[in-house]
């Protein structure tokens, strides 16, 4: 079946087959491997996209369902000339990562809950990022990367 988005401001069509998973077309068919397949049972949350502005977890829904939609990944959230977004400068001057393989599917639920909720405190960040798994850092370092996010978010 032929789909066309919008991915990180850009049309793009695949033609894939009617079972195929949002996460395999974007790293397969798109080469956008920034989003990462962790579970393949929408737990961990490294799969993590924006999709029409709010967090999915893109490897439990067909591609074939978001015919249209405008889709972002981590790719998509730097400037064209490679600034980082205000959450990716975050949790790199945070050291909101280890071993980096949460950090897309993290840093796109952290934009979608600063846009959601601006004035989030530290115990709702870490209620809202419940479902993104990260088995290296403790939270700790994640927690305040997305606070000074954030911050630069808001202003």
């Amino acid at each position: 079946m032929k789909v066309e988005f919008t991915v990180n401001g850009q049309g793009a069509s695949v033609d894939v087959p009617a079972n195929t998973l949002l996460v395999h077309a974007l790293r397969d068919h798109l080469r956008l491997t920034g989003t990462h397949v962790g579970c393949d049972t929408a737990q961990c949350g490294a799969c993590t996209v924006l999709l029409d502005g709010r967090a999915i977890k893109s490897c439990n829904t067909l591609a074939v369902q978001h015919n249209g939609a405008h889709i972002t990944t981590i790719e998509g959230l730097a400037q064209a000339d490679g600034t980082l977004h205000p959450m990716q400068a975050a949790f790199k001057e945070c050291h909101g990562l280890q071993c980096g393989f949460c950090t897309p599917g993290m840093v796109m639920s952290a934009v979608d809950l600063c846009k959601r909720h601006p004035d989030a405190d530290e115990s709702s960040i870490r209620e809202q990022l419940d479902g993104n798994i990260c088995r290296c850092t403790g939270y700790q370092n994640i927690v305040r990367a997305v606070r000074q996010g954030q911050a630069a978010m808001s202003a």
